[in-house]
């Protein structure tokens, strides 16, 4: 990466800066149609703040793509949950998951920009399927293995694991849906933790479902 930003003349927080002008209008226009240009007039910033912090305009939305989501992500280190209760290692994983959520207008944004890549696919969202979801859904079904005693995680853990998982994405992909019906449920950071609790209760509930369905098919064999 090219460092030759003047940086006598670019504030401390243009890194900032720039990741919040570029997510807007990423979010808004694409990555082709947006400009470096009218991101470094958004964000106050020159031109060659972007070599120096990105490196060019993909390093850019890649960051844009993730910066935003906080460095508090759901641990993809089995051993984080190892030895937990159940109900501990869930309320951690959903409290560490929904943590961004916390960020309210960024993450609508980041949820916006997702929405984008899907439509016109740079590549980045296979990078962060590759980095940051297959590992947290990794963990969760380490989770479910350590619960069940499993000596192979088969299709049925999987199964489980996505929709677990899938209760919480909705508060994602649906933030918009959630707070024109109930806005109390994500409006403040206190009400987003008591979700994580209420998602780790439904998840066991889920769990002890699974078991018992296990238990049956068991018993008619």
């Amino acid at each position: 990466m090219v460092k030759n930003v003047n940086t006598e003349t670019e504030t401390p927080d243009a890194r900032s800066r720039l990741i919040i002008s570029a997510l807007r209008l990423f979010a808004e226009k694409g990555f082709e149609a947006a400009t470096t240009r009218e991101i470094c007039d958004a964000a106050g910033a020159n031109i060659s703040a972007i070599r120096y912090y990105f490196g060019d305009k993909a390093g850019l939305y890649r960051a844009v793509f993730t910066d935003p989501m906080g460095e508090t992500k759901c641990h993809t280190n089995i051993a984080t949950y190892s030895g937990l209760p159940l109900a501990e290692a869930l309320v951690r994983f959903f409290g560490e998951f929904l943590e961004p959520l916390k960020k309210g207008e960024q993450i609508r944004l980041v949820m916006k920009l997702h929405f984008r890549e899907m439509i016109e696919p740079t590549g980045v969202r296979q990078q962060e399927i590759d980095a940051e979801i297959k590992p947290q859904h990794e963990a969760l079904v380490a989770i479910l293995k350590e619960h069940f005693g499993l000596q192979r995680i088969d299709a049925d853990m999987h199964r489980l694991a996505f929709s677990i998982i899938g209760m919480a994405v909705y508060f994602y992909v649906g933030q918009e849906v959630v707070s024109a019906i109930s806005p109390q449920v994500l409006n403040t950071p206190k009400v987003i933790d008591v979700l994580a609790e209420r998602l780790a209760g439904y998840s066991v509930s889920m769990i002890e479902g699974e078991a018992l369905r296990r238990a049956q098919e068991a018993n008619h064999e």
